[in-house]
């Protein structure tokens, strides 16, 4: 690292010294954050590569730029038994940290003032590490990922992000109108910030950068003002770029952490009925520039957030959609942890009795944002998932005794039919991995 760059760190770390990242009060609980549990919970993004539900019991998990530590209180949360390690520039941010999660009652953490590049100093391999807002930070971004990657288990999962620079551009146009009149020679404080504040305000409203930044400037407060505005070393990357800095550090892409939000056909005004040239191709079209095209068509997402892992380390599987009869005879099923608990399961139970749907993306959304009903005695099918994984033929069986008979013709139902009819719930809920389905 050369002086320069040097000097850019000393000055974020000064920066979140003074003002840690993020400024939650230590008292709040993500408990009841099904969304944000889901996401952070080791299972999600185990299951999307091998296809396999694992034990957090006994995991260490790896917070790297903890800040705060409200996301290691999210990670401590989602994995029940793990141990929490987190790493931070700022002392201050780490205090607060370790602070944060004793008050929450979580004794099987620790936590270390470190730069991402002084990793392999503690001696520790990580089942996931989390990095969070950090990457792009750094002056070089490989160097990060190749840190991360001399302290990962052989199947051990980072998921990390970089900004955008398609859909932060405007940001990044900010921040040198802002370097330019030397609000950011030093550690911004309240005097740049007010200066910021002042200069943004006073151009006229449909000035493009302020239209396209600004919005509402009560919700503009010192923490989103650092943040954007006045945010030191921040950099923007396309796919392709994330996608050449993953080769370089020898890594292996995984998939996006909001998957489903950066399906190509969605872009369409039918789906399912694309362009037919598009159609055919796609197919063949390689994940990265299919990622490529989403972001050059749509770019709205401001972080290109994404799971990585070491290279060759997936295990092998047969895709759900293309299991055999027996396959499906001889799969588990699991709820998806995040999902398993008591006011859930106490929600369905209510809406059973009360012969409603239940709309299981109450709790964790679909992409789409349309509501995911399961009617009422269809999601009575599913109670036996909240005491263990269960068999496909045991809840087809839990089928046929719920609905003996077809509901048009007063026939008696078959078992074939039973286990299809469930086959296709499992299958239609997989997709959101509201469950999670295992071969034996």
């Amino acid at each position: 690292m050369d002086t320069q760059e040097s000097e850019l760190i000393e000055k974020i770390r000064q920066q979140f010294d003074n003002a840690p990242y993020p400024r939650i009060p230590l008292e709040t609980s993500p408990k009841n954050s099904y969304q944000t549990l889901y996401l952070h919970n080791l299972v999600t993004a185990y299951y999307i590569r091998n296809q396999k539900v694992i034990e957090t019991e006994g995991k260490v998990i790896l917070d790297a730029g903890c800040g705060s530590g409200y996301k290691s209180l999210i990670l401590a949360e989602a994995n029940p038994g793990a141990k929490i390690v987190g790493i931070d520039l700022s002392e201050e941010s780490v205090k607060l940290a370790r602070q944060r999660l004793q008050y929450h009652g979580f004794e099987n953490m620790e936590f270390h003032a470190l730069s991402i590049e002084e990793l392999p100093s503690l001696n520790q391999q990580f089942d996931y590490i989390n990095c969070d807002e950090v990457l792009y930070l750094l002056p070089d971004a490989v160097v990060g990922l190749q840190a991360m990657k001399s302290v990962l288990k052989p199947d051990g999962i980072i998921r990390t992000n970089l900004h955008s620079s398609l859909q932060r551009s405007s940001y990044f146009a900010v921040q040198k109108v802002f370097k330019i009149m030397g609000l950011m020679d030093d550690n911004p404080r309240e005097m740049e910030i007010e200066l910021a504040k002042e200069i943004i305000q006073d151009l006229k409203d449909d000035v493009a950068i302020k239209a396209r930044t600004w919005g509402s400037p009560a919700e503009k407060n010192e923490e989103w003002m650092l943040a954007n505005y006045l945010l030191l070393g921040d950099q923007g990357y396309t796919v392709p770029e994330v996608f050449s800095a993953l080769r370089n550090a020898d890594l292996e892409f995984i998939s996006m952490v909001s998957w489903r939000l950066w399906d190509l056909t969605d872009l369409f005004k039918e789906p399912n009925n694309i362009p037919a040239f598009l159609a055919m191709s796609l197919p063949d079209i390689p994940v990265e520039q299919r990622l490529h095209l989403f972001e050059l068509l749509h770019p709205v997402h401001r972080l290109i957030d994404f799971w990585c892992g070491l290279p060759n380390q997936a295990q092998s599987f047969v895709p759900v959609s293309e299991w055999t009869v027996a396959d499906w005879q001889a799969a588990k099923v699991h709820l998806h942890p995040q999902l398993r608990t008591p006011q859930l399961k106490e929600d369905l139970i209510k809406s059973i009795t009360n012969q409603s749907s239940f709309e299981i993306s109450r709790y964790v959304t679909s992409p789409t944002l349309v509501p995911i009903l399961i009617e009422s005695s269809v999601a009575a099918c599913l109670l036996p998932l909240w005491e263990g994984a269960q068999p496909v033929i045991s809840l087809a069986e839990r089928w046929l005794k719920l609905r003996p008979l077809d509901l048009v013709t007063l026939e008696p139902v078959n078992q074939e039919r039973a286990f299809n009819e469930i086959k296709e719930l499992l299958m239609s809920l997989e997709v959101f991995l509201y469950v999670l389905l295992e071969r034996s």
